[in-house]
């Protein structure tokens, strides 16, 4: 294994120490670079590894390896580093196969590392037939051959066009992967299923999913969030497969958050980024509306809504449902009045289920009908009370 130390040497050994692991055809400068310089090496010593025949390290074992002996190789290089700085533990953060190691190590040396950031990745991904396809097709073309293909999957929407140069050194690197180590991790990830073990382990894990990830989606970092003993899962809207690279700030501060106990972004929207500000409302979208409802509303997004999509949860979400100076169930009231008023009878079905999601309950509902009659007019409540009666009997409540 080669180790790339992204932390200048003064005062990095006083800082925590933070393993950084690439994804496949990746290289662990291209990938973490921007997300490191976007807050994690002024708070960590940051140690990215290369995989063999990847990046720095050109070297590629003759016999086949498993994730289990990846790790082993991986924590070797952290040994040597430890050695120097005193100390056993450490964080760790990964992105695709980097999080597969990631998982590993939580499951091999749980006592040395302190918390994880496992980011697009999965349990188990695709399958084995998958794998022993894409080996032979490497063996026979290079690994030039994934490169259209990978330039598909990678990236969000847009990516290539907003960072044309990031994008195109994740590329150039994949391009320039030898064909037997991309070969010989592509046989690790074929045999690698952790699925039935993920309850051992007890570290606290953040899983990050990107919306847009069709290689290991939603679902896959939701399954190590609920497997985990103490797991949670956010959602990168607009991100795909390589969050660090495509979202570094918002992946940064997460990272941040999660190992360091960093309070989240708070206050008005002025003081925070775009990207976060979308990001903080696709939480509190998530939240509130439930995640299948987000999930169903992300997958039918086309190129007429898309922009559409972005400006609810930008603006709506991100900016009026995060202020500080309402709670919830405050403003689901509101809401649940307002959409009696204009008749928006999809959108009241949708807001009675936040609303109880939100904390109001069955009675609390009611007397917000009411009220509405006298101020919104009898009809409009008539309905109102007709589709909140369907929504609470679906959900049991009524």
């Amino acid at each position: 294994m080669t180790a790339v130390r992204l932390t200048g040497a003064r005062h990095r050994a006083e800082l925590p120490l933070l393993v950084l692991g690439p994804s496949l055809g990746t290289s662990a400068a291209t990938l973490w670079t921007a997300c490191a310089g976007a807050g994690l090496t002024e708070a960590f010593d940051v140690l990215a590894w290369d995989l063999p025949g990847h990046g720095h390290n050109r070297a590629v074992p003759e016999e086949p390896f498993t994730m289990a002996e990846l790790a082993a190789g991986v924590l070797r290089v952290v040994d040597d580093v430890q050695a120097e700085r005193g100390d056993d533990t450490f964080f760790y953060a990964g992105d695709s196969v980097g999080g597969t190691v990631g998982l590993q190590l939580l499951l091999d040396v749980p006592a040395r590392v302190s918390a994880a950031v496992l980011l697009c990745t999965g349990a188990r991904i695709a399958t084995h037939e998958s794998w022993t396809g894409r080996m032979a097709q490497v063996s026979l073309s290079g690994t030039p051959v994934m490169v259209p293909g990978s330039a598909e999957r990678w990236f969000g929407a847009g990516f290539l066009e907003r960072e044309p140069a990031r994008g195109s050194a994740l590329l150039h690197a994949l391009q320039e992967a030898g064909d037997e180590g991309y070969v010989a991790v592509c046989g690790a990830l074929a045999d690698f299923d952790v699925r039935d073990r993920l309850g051992e382990i007890t570290a606290p894990v953040l899983a990050v999913a990107g919306a847009e990830d069709v290689t290991t989606t939603v679902e896959n970092l939701r399954e190590i969030a609920d497997g985990v003993k103490d797991g949670r899962l956010e959602v990168l809207d607009g991100v795909a497969h390589l969050a660090p690279a495509e979202a570094p700030e918002v992946v940064a501060r997460l990272i941040r958050e999660h190992l360091l106990g960093e309070a989240p972004v708070s206050g008005s929207s002025d003081d925070r980024t775009v990207r976060e500000v979308r990001e903080a409302g696709m939480a509190v979208r998530r939240e509130v509306l439930g995640d299948a409802h987000v999930d169903r509303a992300v997958a039918g997004t086309t190129d007429l809504t898309r922009d559409f999509q972005e400006l609810i949860t930008q603006y709506a979400w991100g900016s009026v449902w995060t202020r500080p100076g309402l709670d919830r169930r405050s403003r689901s009231i509101i809401t649940l009045t307002a959409l009696v008023a204009r008749g928006h009878h999809e959108e009241l079905a949708m807001h009675v289920r936040a609303a109880r999601t939100n904390g109001l309950s069955v009675e609390e509902i009611k007397e917000v009908l009411l009220q509405c009659a006298i101020y919104c007019g009898v009809p409009d409540a008539n309905t109102a009370y007709r589709v909140a009666q369907q929504v609470l009997e679906e959900m049991g409540d009524a």
